[in-house]
């Protein structure tokens, strides 16, 4: 027996009536579980997006004190270098100064060879 003739056999056993009012039942359940499980679906989908927005969240703060803390401690290799550079330079000046006093014709004798040198490559 199809389901149409199952039809046809509910019709022929309720009135009209009957029958009308079944088949109005039948149609409001099944709109109530659609309803309801598009409201799970819903609901479903708010906690995701609701989850998805704080692990962003999280990895996007992560991130962020990820690349501070690589620039405070590039800021402090930096800062660490250029003291050790004007140290270097401190050390040089005082060293050419002693050498200075300490050989005064020598010195003079080498900056005119230098300063030769630098003109003969110059020219060419």
């Amino acid at each position: 027996m199809s389901s149409t003739d199952g039809e046809i056999g509910m019709r022929d056993l309720t009135d009209k009536a009957t029958y009308e009012r079944l088949e109005k039942d039948v149609a409001a359940v099944k709109k109530n579980d659609i309803s309801a499980l598009t409201d799970q679906i819903t609901d479903a989908l708010n906690a995701f997006a609701g989850t998805a927005r704080k692990q962003a969240s999280r990895g996007y703060k992560q991130a962020r004190a990820n690349v501070d803390s690589a620039m405070e401690d590039a800021s402090e290799r930096g800062s660490a270098i250029m003291g050790a550079a004007q140290d270097a330079a401190y050390s040089i000046e005082e060293t050419l100064e002693d050498v200075i006093a300490q050989r005064p014709f020598a010195t003079v004798g080498l900056a005119l060879g230098l300063g030769f040198l630098i003109g003969v490559t110059w020219r060419r």
